[in-house]
């Protein structure tokens, strides 16, 4: 039986070896800061047009995290591949023979790669806001606002949770141009589309990404009608990520290499 710390080390050496990893994560993190820093530059510039009720729902901490629609397509790339990779090189066969334990093989990957993402999103998170307030200037927000280190702290996590959760479906689809062909489409269109259809929008509110990001909002939007706060919209994130990879195990355990 393996040990874990094996395990662990085993998948450690793994993921830093490959180049994917610096490249999507790297990504995730520039392009989340820099589009976010440039929406507050905006911002400022056009806050003096904005209506009076525009201004009092001025959410200067979430306009910070603009980019963060972008970040999270790197973080989808960066979940898909750590996994997928062994399936795609045929790998997958010598791991799984070195670790027969599947259980202790999947979550020694997943976790080593959920500490690496949570590292570089709460990197990316507090320095998405940093930029982004000093680009707002009289309009920022501190961290000492109310609800302004929880929605910096959920934006980290956030990003966390959407690289575990395109784990746990990639390795229920083992491709990774399956698993990215249908995360695409779901995060950035069908989740759009349902949440801003009136018919379908009750829907939209329940979508891994669009209950997530409630978390990342302090001050709530004009007419907002969804039924839970930030850290139940978190809660359902979670819930949609740990039953992607408990689907993710049980096809594992059942599947040959």
């Amino acid at each position: 039986m393996a040990a874990v710390p094996q395990v662990l080390k085993s998948e450690w050496t793994k993921i830093r070896s490959v180049r994917s990893t610096v490249w999507t994560l790297g990504v995730a993190l520039v392009v989340t800061v820099a589009l976010g820093a440039l929406i507050c530059l905006l911002a400022s510039n056009d806050f003096g047009t904005m209506s009076p009720r525009d201004r009092i729902t001025f959410d200067a901490t979430a306009i910070s995290f603009a980019g963060m629609g972008l970040g999270q397509l790197a973080m989808i790339v960066f979940g898909v591949l750590v996994v997928s990779n062994e399936y795609s090189t045929g790998m997958i066969r010598t791991s799984l023979a070195a670790v027969p334990q599947r259980g202790t093989f999947l979550f020694s990957k997943v976790a080593v790669a959920t500490l690496l993402a949570l590292v570089v999103s709460f990197v990316t998170a507090f320095l998405s806001f940093s930029i982004g307030q000093a680009m707002l200037g009289t309009h920022a927000a501190s961290l000492g606002d109310p609800g302004v280190l929880r929605a910096v702290v959920g934006g980290g996590l956030y990003m966390t949770l959407i690289a575990v959760f395109s784990m746990g479906v990639a390795t229920m689809l083992r491709s990774p141009m399956l698993a990215l062909g249908i995360l695409m489409p779901f995060f950035f269109l069908i989740s759009t589309v349902l949440g801003n259809v009136s018919a379908t929008k009750k829907i939209g509110w329940y979508l891994p990404d669009q209950a997530g990001q409630k978390v990342m909002q302090v001050v709530p939007p004009a007419g907002d009608e969804v039924p839970y706060g930030p850290w139940g919209g978190f809660a359902i994130m979670v819930a949609w990520t740990v039953a992607a990879l408990v689907c993710g195990y049980v096809l594992l355990k059942r599947r040959d290499a």
